[in-house]
């Protein structure tokens, strides 16, 4: 999109970084110091993951903020991020509140997500929960498997919205369809609750084959109580 300006070319960098990544780290930092803001955000996140450099998340959070206050929609959206875990700088919010609102407005569907989650929890910004949903909305109608399966939530427990279990069933499955271990789940649990035990089962596979380590702690602990010995079977053993 920039790639006029300083003569970076994505394409090339791509098939460097497989190469030589230390010399793909180069060619970035120096299109970046250039003013592109491609390379800007390119660099932050070999920065962030000591790709071909050394890590700095101070560093990062500098080149995040040059590519984000140049308009790059995807480095408000790590720039919120940063502030929000406290990479590179104290965790902070309201500013992750602020780059995520950015990046949600500017179209982008994890920005919308992230925004959304502070919006529900009242991080940063005040608690709204009807915005919140909103926002889960539209990323979910953009594709964005993770939202999907927060509206099937709001649908399930009727939160800021008319409970719509035929709704909520259609949007956890969209999202297990989509990837989201959590969507998975949350399918799973439907699936078993109109007897469909045996699908259940594959959904739960898939979510316990790709959760966080403290998603599926709470989700052994579930399956472990279940009353179908199907679903128990999955539980590890002590």
């Amino acid at each position: 999109m920039h790639e006029e300006a300083s003569g970076f070319d994505v394409a090339h960098v791509a098939g460097l970084l497989a190469r030589d990544a230390e010399a793909a780290a180069d060619v970035v930092l120096s299109a970046a110091h250039a003013g592109d803001i491609e390379a800007q955000a390119l660099f932050a996140q070999m920065r962030i993951e000591g790709k071909g450099i050394e890590r700095d998340a101070a560093d990062a959070l500098h080149w995040y903020s040059l590519a984000a206050n140049s308009g790059h929609v995807l480095a408000m959206n790590m720039l919120g991020r940063c502030h929000e875990l406290g990479t590179g700088t104290p965790p902070n919010d309201e500013l992750a509140a602020a780059w995520y609102r950015k990046a949600a407005q500017h179209g982008l569907d994890w920005g919308m997500y992230n925004f959304a989650h502070l919006l529900a929890t009242g991080r940063g910004v005040r608690q709204d929960r009807a915005q919140a949903f909103v926002w889960y909305r539209r990323a979910a109608e953009l594709g964005h498997a993770k939202s999907m399966n927060f509206v099937g939530r709001f649908y399930e427990e009727g939160w800021d919205v008319e409970t719509d279990r035929e709704a909520a069933f259609d949007w956890y499955r969209r999202s297990a369809e989509g990837g989201d271990f959590r969507g998975q789940a949350s399918y799973a649990a439907a699936l078993i609750d109109r007897g469909r035990v045996d699908e259940a089962v594959t959904w739960l596979r898939l979510a316990l084959a790709s959760g966080t380590p403290a998603f599926l702690q709470k989700l052994h602990d579930e399956i472990a109580m279940s009353p179908h010995a199907w679903v128990r079977a999955l539980a590890p053993s002590a």
